[in-house]
């Protein structure tokens, strides 16, 4: 690996982006891009356990990914249940912690019940996190954060950032070193907006299903040589 071992992030995102044109390029319908999609997981999350990244979050599904035809959002709710049907037991075996972050009120419930069943049953491992944001929006944890701590109570002048971190999806995670975004486009698309406070970017014109392992170390490699200061003052 390239990468110096020493600045490999800590907790990854990427935007996955690029299915439907993937498809599209090939004259295939956008559920096969979809598919596509799903498939190249296995080799990115197997190349970040390799270099060590201990945390991983992929955007799945946005909140205003609703607004698409119905028939696809259909098709994308179908992808995730099989998908964790059939890889749940290898991702278990291979000691992936399966996490997620977003709304699962309006999914039907046999879809809350798989993905609960893949948190539950993987809880304990602690070779990776992978940590899926489907029916995720950053505006909407932040919301969701805030009517918590006002259902607790909270008095308002004891609100801090540290308070309200708390109150997301998953405050043990740290913040997002690096997000990925592939298909060719620069917009954070309400992805971690909390999170991404200090965040590295890194786009790629490629779409997420032709993205692979070499791909991805090019990102890292270039992440390596940011200089992260945090608004502190470049010292010579």
């Amino acid at each position: 690996m390239n990468s110096d071992p020493s600045r490999i992030p800590q907790h990854l995102g990427i935007i996955m982006d690029g299915n439907g044109r993937w498809a599209r390029q090939r004259g295939l319908p956008r559920a096969a891009g979809h598919q596509a999609g799903v498939d190249n997981i296995k080799p990115i999350l197997e190349h970040c356990v390799e270099i060590g990244i201990p945390y991983l979050t992929l955007y799945a599904f946005s909140t205003e990914n609703w607004q698409r035809p119905a028939a696809e959002v259909k098709g994308l709710l179908a992808l995730l249940g099989s998908t964790i049907r059939r890889q749940l037991d290898e991702l278990n075996r291979n000691g992936v912690q399966i996490r997620h972050s977003g709304d699962l009120s309006r999914i039907h419930a046999s879809l809350r019940s798989e993905v609960q069943r893949a948190i539950t049953e993987t809880r304990g491992n602690r070779r990776i996190v992978l940590n899926v944001a489907f029916n995720y929006g950053g505006r909407d944890e932040i919301v969701h954060a805030v009517r918590r701590m006002m259902r607790d109570g909270r008095d308002p002048d004891s609100i801090t950032e540290d308070v309200l971190r708390q109150h997301l999806y998953h405050p043990d995670m740290p913040d997002l070193d690096l997000i990925i975004r592939t298909g060719g486009e620069f917009r954070l698309s309400n992805f971690m907006l909390w999170q991404a406070v200090y965040a590295e970017y890194y786009a790629t014109a490629i779409f997420w299903p032709a993205f692979g392992p070499g791909q991805l170390q090019e990102a890292l490699n270039e992440y390596s040589r940011r200089d992260r200061r945090f608004g502190r003052i470049r010292e010579n």
